[in-house]
């Protein structure tokens, strides 16, 4: 539906007419309709941090859980309530539930999990598990026994 949208503004805008503005175009996203806010994954001093952009959202509107081997962060960011008489002439911010998954190694401790929220950004810690170290072996290559050969005689 955004590209409809995009692609609609940037024909207008070809021809010099003003933005696309039908409201009720802008109201054709359902409510059910998820949105994906911008995360970042990434790991330092053996920590896996995601970092979640939610601007507008307080930390009440957020769950972070730990649950099937993934972290899992979900929410619902509510649209405001329409004023009357409004006539959008973009509406792009995103409303709606979302749901982020990050995979774990196996080993993660759940209770050492900690979330902090702040300026619309959540930041998720968890520490990694110590990594085996990789035990390598040599593998001798033998040598293939050749087919004996077979000779030909005379008829």
């Amino acid at each position: 539906m955004r590209e409809m949208r995009s692609e609609l503004d940037r024909m207008f805008d070809d021809f010099g007419w003003p933005s696309f503005r039908w409201p009720w175009f802008e109201r054709l996203r359902t409510a059910e309709e998820a949105w994906f806010p911008e995360t970042d994954v990434f790991e330092k001093d053996n920590r896996l941090f995601a970092k979640i952009d939610l601007p507008g959202m307080k930390k009440e509107d957020v769950k972070v859980e730990v649950t099937d081997g993934q972290l899992a962060i979900s929410g619902e960011r509510k649209r405001e309530a329409e004023e009357k008489g409004e006539q959008f002439y973009r509406c792009e911010r995103e409303y709606g539930s979302f749901y982020r998954a990050v995979p774990l190694p196996e080993g993660v401790k759940t209770e050492d999990v900690k979330a902090t929220f702040t300026d619309g950004v959540l930041e998720v810690s968890v520490p990694l598990p110590a990594r085996p170290e990789a035990k390598v072996r040599k593998v001798e290559i033998q040598e293939a026994a050749r087919p004996a050969k077979v000779e030909k005689t005379a008829a």
